[in-house]
């Protein structure tokens, strides 16, 4: 491990990993009109970690995160993937390069099971003519191919992959919807407020979840207002503020109240 020159109001630097990132961004810049989403704004994944983005309402948040999947192209600054350059300039691109995205609205589809749900979009054909020329879908691969996921990913709550998911309960729904990411983000999964409006047991849940996907070497950016949920999981924590990085900490150099107040701009790093 390496420390980085930000300084905790505790006096203790942060620390970084020994390795190469595999999400890189740098100087992004992103103006609409007038307003300023984004102010040269640096920012590391590496490998096998889970990187907390926090922020005020305003403060870049969505617009960073944006920018890594393809949803919005910056005006300035590069990213880059394993050290090689990309331009995402729509989702779909970020997605073929192997970074998948799992927004608070899901984008599941309540009235397709679990296994449909995990394919959305990828479904596999049957061998042959009947999937060539009939163009039918591989039902069977698909739902042994989504137990197979759900079993790695250790999510013991979803049995039967034929269930719809409308009759899955708020946290089975954002199971489902990581699974898929897990399933199809072989370099970078993104969790737009993966708690939100779970409860407690369900978001206990969705956390293992994450670290699931870290143990597997994974990296992992999460969105999240929840302070206690960003300091029990995440390894590294990036601060937007007005469209800038205030600081880049852990849960080890601060503590909540001081990265709050870093959020605020009631203190700095």
């Amino acid at each position: 491990m390496t420390t980085i020159d930000d300084t905790s109001t505790a006096g203790t630097p942060a620390v970084v990993p020994d390795a190469t990132p595999v999400l890189q961004a740098r100087g992004l810049v992103k103006t609409f009109g007038r307003v300023v989403g984004l102010d040269g704004v640096d920012l590391d994944l590496y490998p096998g970690e889970v990187l907390a983005i926090i922020g005020d309402n305003g403060a870049g948040k969505s617009t960073l995160v944006k920018c890594l999947t393809g949803a919005e192209t910056p005006d300035q600054g590069e990213i880059l993937l394993d050290g090689n350059k990309v331009h995402f300039k729509r989702p779909q691109d970020a997605r073929a390069a192997g970074i998948e995205t799992v927004y608070q609205t899901l984008a599941v589809s309540p009235s397709l099971d679990i296994a449909s749900n995990l394919f959305l979009g990828r479904e596999v054909r049957r061998p042959g003519f009947l999937g060539t020329v009939l163009r039918l879908t591989d039902r069977a691969g698909m739902r042994e191919s989504a137990r197979r996921e759900l079993r790695e990913l250790g999510i013991s709550t979803l049995q039967d992959v034929t269930v719809p998911v409308e009759n899955l309960s708020g946290g089975q729904r954002q199971a489902v919807a990581v699974a898929r990411a897990a399933a199809f983000g072989s370099k970078v999964v993104v969790l737009d407020e993966p708690t939100a409006a779970l409860g407690v047991r369900e978001s206990g849940q969705v956390l293992e979840l994450v670290r699931t996907l870290r143990d597997k070497g994974v990296p992992v950016i999460i969105i999240s207002h929840n302070m206690p949920h960003v300091f029990e999981i995440a390894d590294r924590i990036h601060v937007q503020r007005l469209g800038r990085c205030a600081a880049t900490i852990t849960p080890q150099s601060h503590t909540m109240t001081e990265a709050v107040a870093i959020m605020t701009g009631a203190a700095q790093a």
